[in-house]
């Protein structure tokens, strides 16, 4: 069993992640690449003391890009949408 912070490596802030927040109480992290569903609720639920209703994972496909004649390949990272059990929030979302 994995450390709650080697899990979750931080959270993630955007326009489209506030309006999952206010609707559908999910909020979004990213996680480690090894980090399962269970892990994950676990590790939120040990981190902010809140109760987990769903998880969902998406592996994100790092993007090709080029400078000049050299070509890269930025790295593949994991974000899951962790959604929470009605009335809870996270409020020390700076604790991670």
């Amino acid at each position: 069993m994995k450390e709650p912070r080697q899990v979750i490596i931080s959270h993630l802030l955007s326009e489209k992640f506030s309006v999952l927040r206010e609707k559908q109480n999910a909020y979004v992290f990213e996680v480690a690449k090894d980090a399962n569903k269970i892990e994950i609720k676990n590790a939120v639920e040990n981190l902010f003391n809140v109760h987990v209703d769903s998880v969902k994972v998406q592996v994100m496909r790092g993007k090709m890009k080029r400078l000049g004649r050299f070509v890269g390949k930025r790295p593949n990272w994991k974000k899951a949408i962790v959604n929470l059990k009605e009335g809870e929030t996270i409020t020390q979302l700076d604790a991670i």
